[in-house]
Formats: C-alpha cells, sequence, structure tokens
C-alpha cells in the first residue's frame, strides 16, 4: 500500500490492492493454458495489447475479442483447478487432465470425451466427483477477515 496516498480512504486503497492482486494472479496461472487462450492471454496481460489490436490481428469485432478475453480471464482466475493441484495426490492424472480441459481449457464435454477416448457420461461422472471435493473444500476454507474491517473494529 505503499504506493498509495494516505489520505485516500481505505475501501478504495483496498479496491485498488484487490485489483492488482487479481491481475498478478492471472499473468502468474497463464502457463495453464495453453494454444490460442495463451497468446491472446500474454498479448493482453504482459504485452499490453489493446482489444482494438487484437481484433484486428484475428479478424474479428473488438467485441467479440473483449468476450472472448473476458471469459478467458474468469476462467483463469477460478480457484477450482488450482484447489485440485493443491491436493493432486487424490486424484489420478486422467482425472486432473479432464479437470484442466474443463475448468482451465473450457472445453466441452464431449470435446473431453473424444480427446480421452471414453464416453460422455464417464467424463460427466469424473467432473461431478471433482465438483463435489471442491464443494466440500470451500465449505472447510476460512475467510479472512479485511484489513478494512479490521480497523473498523
Amino acid at each position: 500500500m505503499e504506493n498509495i496516498h494516505r489520505n485516500t480512504p481505505c475501501e478504495l486503497a483496498e479496491t485498488k490492492n484487490d485489483y492488482r492482486r487479481r491481475v498478478e494472479i492471472l499473468k502468474s496461472r497463464i502457463d495453464l493454458l495453453a494454444g490460442e487462450d495463451k497468446v491472446l492471454m500474454t498479448m493482453y496481460l504482459k504485452n499490453g495489447c489493446s482489444f482494438r489490436q487484437m481484433a484486428k490481428l484475428a479478424h474479428i469485432s473488438e467485441a467479440n475479442m473483449a468476450r472472448k478475453l473476458h471469459k478467458i480471464a474468469e476462467r483463469l482466475a477460478g480457484n477450482e483447478y488450482i484447489a485440485l493441484l493443491k491436493s493432486r495426490s487424490e486424484f489420478s492424472k486422467k482425472e486432473l487432465s479432464i479437470a484442466k480441459d474443463h475448468f482451465m481449457l473450457g472445453k466441452s464435454m464431449k470435446k473431453i470425451a473424444g480427446k480421452n477416448n471414453t464416453t460422455y457420461y464417464g467424463i460427466r461422472e469424473t467432473l461431478k466427483k471433482i465438483q463435489k471435493f471442491i464443494n466440500e473444500n470451500n465449505d472447510e476454507a476460512e475467510q479472512a477477515e479485511s484489513p478494512c474491517e479490521m480497523a473498523a473494529l
């Protein structure tokens, strides 16, 4: 918080820090992506390209490019796959691969089934197991209070 002026309200300072923290998380997770998604996020976050520049290169509209990047960022910001990686010993390599395809790469269950030479039903059951694990871990996780909330007490 050393870059924020002393007289800035705590909520504004917290908002700015939260935004910076989320951008850093996205930057650190770019390597989890593959192919075009990885290139687009690198161009946007690390190289500072605008939607307009990337849309011209891809020959699509700015709105479509913005929508695409927001969907990728949403997948990257999600903690489902990261939670699985933290407890990877509980899952097989195939289950982790399915989770990555679903949560990080945004593939449909049909495409994942084709890639893994298995049935749609098998993929659905694996994703149910993974989602159950994620939900159980979210219930156990404790939410830390922010510095502004603590200062108000």
